[in-house]
């Protein structure tokens, strides 16, 4: 009987410091600032010109990224990224840093919180994706998703995105791809 009730106790104290938990970081409960930083895989195709003739070629980056997010209210926000892709193979190449910035739309319903966004700018590379040094123009569109854990943390296990860059390649200057997204969030202020 000490067993049972001491198991009673002990989910009635869990349930009382849930739901104070709850109160505690309400769904409405919207952050000022909030910092990205989380690892990206991108999937990219690439026209290269070899004796006049032109080779598709894709490519798989791996890299990583940050953003900072500025809600202006409990739907509208703005984002600042910076990230960076490379294909390790031996040495690095090739590689490139985007830095995008735009709106974000987000949905605040309890503990997930979906988003989509267009980051627009620039994405810039040395010695990979064009053969030499090139700063141009970067869209992403897309969305994702992120699922709180406290008041401060949560964790962002998926944001999908297109992604297009403008590289000179002699043919279409135009670079399709495709970039995913996991990390972790930490909401600065209210």
């Amino acid at each position: 009987m000490k067993t049972f009730s001491a198991v009673v106790i002990f989910l009635a104290l869990f349930g009382f410091a849930q739901t104070a938990r709850a109160q505690e970081s309400a769904p409405g409960e919207v952050p000022r600032v909030e910092l990205y930083a989380g690892y990206d895989f991108l999937h990219t195709d690439v026209n290269v010109e070899s004796g006049g003739a032109y080779t598709h070629n894709t490519y798989n980056l791996n890299g990583g990224g940050s953003q900072l997010i500025y809600n202006f209210n409990n739907w509208l926000g703005a984002v600042s990224e910076l990230a960076g892709f490379a294909l390790v193979s031996g040495h690095i190449q090739p590689a490139a840093m985007s830095y995008l910035g735009g709106p974000r739309f987000t949905l605040r319903r309890g503990r997930v919180t979906p988003f989509v966004h267009t980051l627009f700018g620039g994405v810039f590379s040395k010695d990979g994706i064009n053969n030499g040094y090139a700063s141009v123009f970067g869209m992403a569109i897309g969305g994702g998703a992120d699922v709180r854990v406290n008041r401060r943390v949560s964790v962002r296990p998926l944001q999908a995105e297109y992604f297009l860059m403008k590289f000179p390649d002699g043919e279409n200057n135009r670079q399709n791809g495709f970039r995913y997204s996991t990390g972790v969030v930490f909401r600065l202020s209210r």
